[in-house]
């Protein structure tokens, strides 16, 4: 397996960053690297329908070598805040406030690693003055075995600044948000290819089950989700030199108030 030079920057870079050595098994189309401390576990997919690798109980993210090519830094980034690194700003000292639509999806797709959205409801919070955090909701829904007037609204994304980790920013993020709407539920979905276990539950999300995991076809530095059979076909005919890749599924979680 030849693995490209962005790839190996990528993991120099990485590990130089955190002060964390890795191990490192190159596999058939798979990297696992892994560290005693902290205990974590980072594999890299390289070809087509390599199989998600289980790590048992280490903490494990799932990367697809397309999105480190196309966003090395967001992936640092992530990582880097998923494990407590980066400026530290407590919710309490920032100020919540609406976004329009503009300033929302700017932030997403400097900071999100998913495609920018820019949902019915948008909430930031800013640190003298800079944005910090966003959480993007829908609009509410009604759920046809509640009462009429049961509405269920989606926390769609969110995510801090890079570089930055806003202790209890999503808390205060959400008690805004159900303040102004008042809503019977919020649901989420958090991506298993980054948790396996999320901390959504600290602020009362209940586990409602896993979605099936999803099917991309990848094409360099680029990635379409395959909506079914025809639409496989089509990518395949335009995009002949790409390859089909699954991720882990996501998690759903509710929040019931």
């Amino acid at each position: 397996m030849v693995v490209p030079l962005a790839i190996e920057n990528f993991i120099s870079t990485l590990q130089k960053d955190l002060g964390i050595f890795f191990s490192r098994e190159d596999l058939d189309g798979v990297i696992v690297l892994q560290a005693l401390t902290p205990d974590i576990a980072l594999v890299i997919y390289f070809e087509e329908n390599a199989v998600r690798v289980n790590t048992g109980d280490q903490r494990t993210f799932h990367i697809d070598q397309d999105q480190i090519l196309r966003d090395p830094y967001k992936i640092r980034a992530r990582i880097y805040s998923l494990l407590g690194r980066g400026k530290v700003i407590h919710g309490r000292q920032t100020v919540v406030a609406r976004i329009d639509k503009g300033i929302a999806l700017a932030f997403l797709a400097e900071n999100h690693l998913q495609v920018a959205i820019p949902g019915k409801y948008r909430y930031g919070l800013f640190d003298e003055g800079e944005l910090v955090s966003v959480a993007i909701f829908s609009g509410g829904r009604r759920m046809r075995e509640q009462a009429s007037n049961y509405r269920s609204f989606e926390l769609i994304r969110f995510c801090h600044k890079a570089g930055y980790r806003v202790v209890g920013g999503l808390s205060k993020l959400l008690k805004a948000f159900i303040k102004d709407f008042h809503p019977n539920d919020i649901m989420t979905y958090v991506d298993r290819d980054w948790a396996q276990v999320s901390n959504l539950r600290t602020l009362g999300f209940e586990e409602q089950g896993c979605t099936s995991p999803q099917a991309f076809w990848i094409v360099d530095k680029e990635r379409h989700h395959i909506r079914g059979v025809e639409h496989l076909v089509q990518l395949q005919q335009t995009y002949p030199t790409g390859y089909i890749s699954h991720n882990s599924g996501s998690t759903k979680l509710i929040l019931r108030l």
